[in-house]
């Protein structure tokens, strides 16, 4: 198959993947297995994702390799995975055993077969930071055809995981909706309130104990939920 046509194809598989109704987990892994198979120099590829305590994990891998590359730039605190994430948004290393940026994890990754590394920025959102981390045991160098190859991998990437999360707080907001309209209906029928006397009641509480509006709604949901169940 021609070169190109072999890349759109590549990159429609992508395509189709974000948009069909499958689980994240199921996309992202669908992601770096086209990666690594459609860039020559790549032979294992994978997905990370920062989290706002400071925490690192892989949430994709071709294999093994990726996640003992990717864990040992997690441990150490430094790599073009992290660099990417929080410096760089492209970032391309060649014949690592030269590179002198990030001693450490070169010293471990060469140990394991390292040649050559990308590593990309994912954005998400501005509470999610990703990255897409290639890793070549069979190249030194990187063409930069494939530089330009992997950042739509790591767009497409990126949507995948802004589409999930784009549902994930719809769905809490609907669940947030829900309880504090079950927690209305119960300081109405408790007190004989009506419903904007109701709502300024729980914002009250809300505003007295320095919580959110819905945590005060939920436990109230809870309380009488318990009652109910123990009478």
């Amino acid at each position: 198959m021609n070169p190109r046509v072999q890349i759109a194809d590549a990159i429609t598989r992508v395509a189709r993947a974000v948009n069909a109704p499958h689980d994240l987990h199921s996309q992202l892994d669908l992601i770096v297995h086209v990666a690594k198979d459609s860039m020559p120099e790549i032979d294992h590829a994978g997905i990370s994702v920062a989290h706002r305590d400071g925490t690192v994990e892989t949430r994709a891998a071709t294999g093994d390799l990726v996640h003992q590359l990717d864990q040992l730039q997690y441990s150490l605190g430094e790599g073009p995975c992290l660099h990417a994430i929080e410096t760089e948004p492209v970032v391309v290393v060649e014949r690592t055993w030269r590179e002198n940026r990030w001693p450490r994890f070169m010293s471990g990754a060469c140990e394991l077969g390292l040649r050559s590394q990308m590593g990309l920025r994912l954005y998400v959102d501005e509470q999610t930071r990703g990255g897409l981390n290639l890793y070549s045991t069979s190249s030194d160098t990187i063409d930069p055809e494939t530089t330009h190859l992997a950042e739509l991998f790591a767009s497409h990437a990126a949507l995948a995981m802004g589409r999930v999360r784009t549902a994930e707080n719809l769905n809490a907001a609907l669940a947030s909706r829900t309880t504090i309209g079950i927690a209305l209906g119960i300081v109405m029928e408790r007190y004989d309130m009506d419903q904007d006397r109701a709502f300024a009641y729980l914002t009250r509480i809300a505003s007295s104990s320095e919580a959110k509006l819905r945590d005060v709604a939920a436990h109230l949901v809870e309380e009488a939920t318990n009652c109910s169940d123990s009478a």
